[in-house]
């Protein structure tokens, strides 16, 4: 956190070893943020009290709101403003009421991750860190629930799928795709033997993934591994390097297709594996399933422009919308949801020129910017938008976007061309 336009320490210069403990304090708070995101069964849950308590405390120490990600502050107000002008048109008030505010604290909580990485980018690490191992943590439980591997372990499991830590098995399997990228890319990039102990982590979250059940999170794998991957192809300069990566490849289907012959060795997993694995279930296609309440859906958007009121569209269909971008116009409004999708796509334009660029963040660009793109398609088909990490995954890719707008203007007001002032830097 900045503290007048510096890290918590900067004011204590004079004292540096207060200086150094009140930043390590800091980082600790910011990993403690990033590890209890993976704890949301029950709500209030751990993630949401602690962080309302951070971004209190860090922004009563100086954080700053910086014009360089100031798209993702505008795009949530307007996105927030739309949720609150639909309200009054809510058969419960209080209810209504409630839903819009939690939505505002998320939006708090994404442009409390884009000040923190806009501050100080080398605290991704920190975020990652964090992140992961919670994620290798409620995978392990999400796993020894499915297999009752001790007692009361079923409260871990929702319709005999793997849930973990969440109150869904398709908001759980999403959350465990980052991490899991974020360690192929590590072993992508670096010798895979000296990398050997990110094995088993990177196991856990796979299966954790599988054990899901959630078509959604396999798709977000999917489509994450095709992107780092083909990032990390087009980037590589060394023809060695880019064979050593087609090996790695080669080598990385070939064990996904083994892991998933033995875990399909086991009948009760291999009948949920052939029920889960039919691209269309029964309750997309119904009369009023998923799909159709697409089509009806938008109907009513266009003769509502204030929307339906938040959680109004249920009074209309048995179930909700399961696609966030219907879910923008009908809960938030004209407003919102045009302001929703205005976010997803300038946010996507925005950290495309940060792919392939060389920074000590770049892999962790990347695997963001993965994962975000393959949530927005997803999010045609399920209602992500109130997903604690999908609101993370924003402020990520903002305060990315932000500090490569800082370097820029710091090297413009320097005098020194940009790319060679990074290339002497790197």
């Amino acid at each position: 956190m900045s503290v007048a336009g510096g890290h918590p320490g900067d004011v204590l210069r004079a004292h540096a070893p207060i200086g150094l403990s009140v930043k390590s304090l800091g980082n600790g708070a910011l990993w403690l943020a990033a590890f209890l995101s993976g704890f949301v069964i029950e709500e209030p849950a751990p993630y949401e009290l602690y962080m309302a308590l951070l971004c209190v405390v860090w922004l009563a120490c100086g954080l700053r709101l910086r014009r360089e990600f100031g798209p993702l502050i505008i795009c949530l107000m307007l996105f927030v403003t739309g949720g609150l002008a639909s309200v009054p048109l809510a058969n419960e008030f209080g209810e209504a009421a409630m839903y819009i505010a939690v939505t505002g604290f998320l939006a708090i909580t994404s442009i409390f991750y884009a000040a923190i990485l806009a501050d100080d980018p080398g605290r991704f690490r920190i975020i990652q860190n964090g992140y992961t191992i919670s994620a290798v943590f409620v995978s392990a439980i999400g796993i020894a629930g499915y297999f009752h591997l001790f007692p009361g372990a079923e409260y871990f499991t929702l319709y005999d799928r793997a849930r973990g830590t969440f109150q869904d098995p398709n908001v759980f399997g999403p959350f465990l795709v980052l991490p899991a990228l974020l360690l192929i890319q590590t072993l992508l990039r670096n010798s895979v033997l000296k990398n050997l102990h990110l094995l088993l982590p990177l196991t856990v979250l796979l299966l954790g993934i599988f054990l899901s059940f959630s078509r959604g999170a396999w798709g977000v794998l999917f489509a994450g591994v095709l992107v780092v991957y083909f990032l990390a192809l087009v980037t590589e300069q060394s023809n060695r390097r880019r064979t050593r990566l087609v090996m790695l490849g080669i080598a990385g289907v070939l064990a996904v297709f083994a892991l998933l012959a033995a875990a399909l060795s086991i009948d009760t997993v291999a009948a949920m594996f052939e029920q889960r694995a039919r691209l269309v279930q029964d309750y997309d296609s119904s009369r009023l399933g998923r799909f159709a309440r697409y089509a009806l859906g938008f109907q009513l958007v266009m003769e509502h422009p204030l929307g339906l009121g938040p959680l109004g569209f249920r009074n209309y269909f048995p179930e909700d919308t399961h696609n966030v971008y219907l879910k923008g116009f009908t809960t938030y409004g004209w407003l919102g949801g045009t302001a929703y999708i205005a976010l997803a796509l300038w946010t996507i334009c925005a950290m495309v020129p940060l792919l392939f660029k060389s920074r000590p963040w770049t892999a962790f660009t990347q695997s963001v910017f993965a994962v975000l793109v393959a949530h927005l398609i997803l999010s045609a088909i399920i209602d992500t938008d109130r997903w604690r990490h999908m609101y993370m995954l924003y402020g990520l890719a903002w305060g990315m976007i932000a500090t490569d707008r800082i370097e820029r203007r710091r090297f413009r007001l320097s005098g020194i061309n940009y790319q060679k002032g990074r290339a002497s830097a790197d």
